[in-house]
C-alpha cells in the first residue's frame, strides 16, 4: 500500500478542512496550504500525487500554481483538480486541458472523495503514481 499525498490549496479554512476529511478518506495523507505562497513552498518540498487547487487565492494565484507545477518536470504525475465558481476561470481550463480535473463549487464531499479515489495510486495499475 502505497502513501500518496494531497496537497490542499484553499485559503476559506471551512472548506479547506472539508476538502482535508473527503481526501483523507479516499486515502491519502494531507497537507493543507491557506495561501498560494505556502503553496509554493511547499511544492518545492514535496511531490504529491494530487493538488487540490482553489483558482482564486490572495497574492498567489491558483492560475500561478498551477503554471508552476506544468513547468516542474519532477512533478508531473501529479494530478491537478482545480476548483472555482468563476466559469471565466473554469471554462477556458477545460478546454485548454491545462487541469486534470475542473470541478466548480460548490464542490460535495462525496464527489471530491469519489474522484481522488478513483486517481489514488494504489488504484492506478501503470501510468501515472
Amino acid at each position: 500500500m502505497m502513501n500518496a499525498l494531497a496537497l490542499i490549496v484553499e485559503d476559506d479554512k471551512d472548506i479547506a478542512e472539508v476538502f482535508d476529511q473527503a481526501l483523507q478518506r479516499a486515502g491519502y495523507e494531507t497537507k493543507l496550504c491557506l495561501s498560494g505562497e505556502i503553496a509554493l513552498t511547499t511544492l518545492k518540498q514535496e511531490r504529491p500525487n494530487v493538488v487540490v487547487l482553489d483558482i482564486h487565492l490572495p497574492k498567489v494565484s491558483g492560475l500561478d500554481i498551477l503554471k508552476e507545477i506544468r513547468s516542474q518536470s519532477r512533478l508531473d504525475k501529479t494530478w491537478v483538480i482545480v476548483i472555482s465558481a468563476d466559469s471565466s476561470v473554469t471554462d477556458p481550463l477545460r478546454r485548454e486541458s491545462a487541469a486534470d480535473f475542473v470541478l466548480d463549487k460548490p464542490v460535495g464531499y462525496v464527489q471530491l472523495r469519489d474522484l481522488s479515489a478513483r486517481i489514488h495510486p494504489n488504484n492506478q495499475p501503470e501510468g501515472r503514481v
